[in-house]
Formats: structure tokens, C-alpha cells, sequence
């Protein structure tokens, strides 16, 4: 399968919120860690933040972590949730559980892929089709609700440094290029 390029439409992405393998710096891929106490005040604070920015739609992974972070805006932004098993974090295999180091690196840039991991030119590949299905979906800009390493495959996609570790709950205004730059993230303000 080829990669598809990036829809020039702009769009909210948030990451969900913190879980207690995220507080240790552990990889979880696809085990279905939830949300801590500090994720879900997280997740209450970017709702907040979205309130009134002209979402249409939200597009969650099925993911614990990032399905109630979803929930929490939805409830705010009184939407409903299409939940996109593509937007799902990557397989890490052997490394789920684990922490992070040097291993991730080499992954990113396809030197090696951990027993049982989905390789990182597969979850660009994955990331662009359920990204670009999402910001496809209609009038007004979305709301796409996943996880970091899936993120990380859109900015180096985007032509972006793609190891950059994306806080918890912070929502991105995601623009397209344009003939100043490229596609650019601009946070969203959090109250308090």
C-alpha cells in the first residue's frame, strides 16, 4: 500500500491524557493502559479549551486512554464520537511495558522494528488514511483524538521532525502549508 499524501485541511489534534505508563516514561502501544487522576483533570482542561473553536466532529481511537479523553470534550462540546480503529497507537510488541530508549529511535527512523511492532513506515501509512478519512468528513474543522507515536508518524509525514514527544491533552491547531511554511501546530490556550 502507498502512502497517501496529507489533506491540506486544517484540524484539532489531541493526545490523550496522562496514564500511569506515561508518568514512568513506559511504551504502552496497544495495551489499554487508562487515564490517571492527572489525565483526566487533563482531559477536563482541554475540553475547556475547545469550547467554542468551531469543531464539527470528533474522531477517537477505541483506546481507553484516548475514548474518555474523547468523551470528556464530546460531553463539553456536545458531540458525538466516531471511533476509527485506525487512529489506535501502535503495536510495540515486546517493548509494550517497557521503557523508552534507544530502541524508539531506531524504530522511527526503520532501522529496526521490535519483535511483534508494526513497523513505523506501516503506522505512517495508517495514520494518514484515518487522519485524511477524518478531516474529510464534512464542513468545519475536526477533532482527531489518539496517541503520540501515531503523531509522530504524522509530523514526519508533514516533513516535521517526527521524535518530538507531544505533551498529554494539549490540543494543536493543525494548518496546512502555505507559501510562508509548512504545516504548523499552534497550541490551544488552557484555562487556569
Amino acid at each position: 500500500m502507498t502512502e497517501p499524501p496529507i489533506n491540506p485541511v486544517p484540524f484539532w489534534f489531541l493526545r490523550h491524557g496522562e496514564t500511569d505508563w506515561n508518568a514512568r516514561m513506559l511504551s504502552q502501544g496497544r495495551v489499554d493502559i487508562p487515564l490517571n487522576k492527572v489525565g483526566l483533570a487533563q482531559a477536563e482542561r482541554a475540553a475547556d479549551a475547545l469550547v467554542g473553536k468551531g469543531i464539527t466532529a470528533i474522531f477517537s481511537s477505541t483506546l481507553s486512554r484516548a475514548r474518555v479523553t474523547a468523551e470528556t470534550v464530546a460531553a463539553r462540546l456536545n458531540l458525538p464520537i466516531q471511533f476509527d480503529p485506525e487512529l489506535q497507537e501502535c503495536a510495540f510488541g515486546v517493548q509494550e511495558g517497557q521503557e523508552m530508549s534507544a530502541w524508539f529511535d531506531d524504530w522511527i527512523a526503520g532501522i529496526s522494528t521490535p519483535q511483534g511492532a508494526e513497523p513505523f513506515a506501516d503506522l505512517r501509512i495508517r495514520t494518514l488514511t484515518a487522519i485524511n478519512r477524518a478531516t474529510s468528513s464534512g464542513p468545519g474543522p475536526v477533532l482527531v483524538v489518539a496517541h503520540g507515536a501515531l503523531w509522530r508518524a504524522f509530523r514526519q509525514a508533514a516533513g516535521l521532525e517526527a521524535n518530538v514527544r507531544t505533551p498529554n491533552a494539549l490540543p494543536l491547531w493543525v494548518t496546512p502549508p502555505d507559501e510562508a511554511r509548512g504545516w504548523h501546530f499552534t497550541p490551544a490556550e488552557l484555562p487556569g
